[in-house]
């Protein structure tokens, strides 16, 4: 008679699988906030590695803010003109306001490069929410625009002897004010690349848009200067209040109130456009 060996006698117990729970959940992704996080720092780094794109989005508000102040400075201001302002004071904060302008633009360029390059697709095949990528580059173009909008500061107060009778804080609420329209703005046309998808329309959709907002406002001479129908649009253009309440904190002049619509509207294009966005961006490449 044999004898049965000890493995054959004694079986070991099998090994029960592991009961699911939330160790053995299948891993979905980093959170939102951390990819918002690396998507922007990604963004960021391109600005590092390729300064030209920083030092080509200054020239335009540098040459509005040299060309402006020295070319109609010397031409006679009519009565509706603040007391005692100069045309550097009076444009100054419109400089600001069409610098943001600029850099909403930018915003949509961003979008659509990264749906050209790829970079879309192969984030589209990670457990990546679809709002992280345009929430991103928002951001960024926060961060370049708040750069552009100091050192125009900067170099109109030390080239052009810029010194707004606000102050200092007066001043850099003004600029706070440029730095929210620029994310505000950014947003719409975020919503406007998602949908066109091309270089070329933005850019001609980014000249039909800010040409009309610009100058058809209280940017650059006083509403009352206009021509009638112009004054007409003038009073609807939503940068008329930010120019305004820009212009009002940073010479310290009634009118800040206008402070509110301004920030109601840039809130509501901010919305309208993150929802169209989002909604633009899931269609299909």
């Amino acid at each position: 008679m044999t004898t049965p060996s000890l493995s054959t006698a004694n079986p070991a117990p099998p090994v029960p699988d592991p009961a699911p729970g939330p160790a053995a959940a299948v891993w979905s992704g980093s959170s939102t906030v951390t990819q918002i996080r690396v998507l922007t720092g990604r963004s960021l780094r391109a600005l590092v590695t390729d300064p030209g794109v920083l030092a080509f989005g200054l020239f335009q508000p540098v040459i509005i803010l040299f060309i402006l102040t020295q070319v109609f400075a010397g031409m006679g201001k009519s009565t509706h003109f603040p007391a005692g302002v100069s045309y550097l004071d009076f444009v100054m904060p419109a400089i600001l306001v069409d610098n943001a302008v600029q850099s909403a633009v930018q915003s949509g360029i961003g979008v659509v490069d990264d749906l050209k390059n790829g970079m879309v697709s192969r984030l589209r095949s990670l457990p990546i929410h679809p709002a992280s990528l345009l929430i991103a580059r928002s951001l960024a173009n926060l961060v370049r625009a708040t750069i552009q909008i100091a050192i125009v500061i900067v170099l109109a107060i030390v080239v052009l002897g810029y010194s707004p009778k606000g102050g200092p804080l007066q001043l850099l609420a003004s600029a706070g004010l440029a730095v929210f329209i620029t994310w505000t703005l950014g947003w719409a046309f975020i919503a406007a690349a998602t949908w066109l998808r091309r270089a070329e329309p933005m850019q001609n959709l980014a000249v039909i848009a800010i040409l009309p907002l610009t100058f058809a406002s209280s940017a650059y001479i006083p509403i009352a200067d206009l021509p009638e129908w112009l004054r007409v649009v003038a009073r609807v253009n939503p940068l008329t209040y930010a120019i305004d309440t820009a212009r009002a904190l940073a010479l310290d002049l009634p009118g800040a109130g206008a402070a509110v619509p301004a920030l109601l509207i840039s809130t509501a294009i901010a919305v309208v456009g993150g929802t169209l966005a989002v909604v633009g961006f899931r269609r299909p490449l």
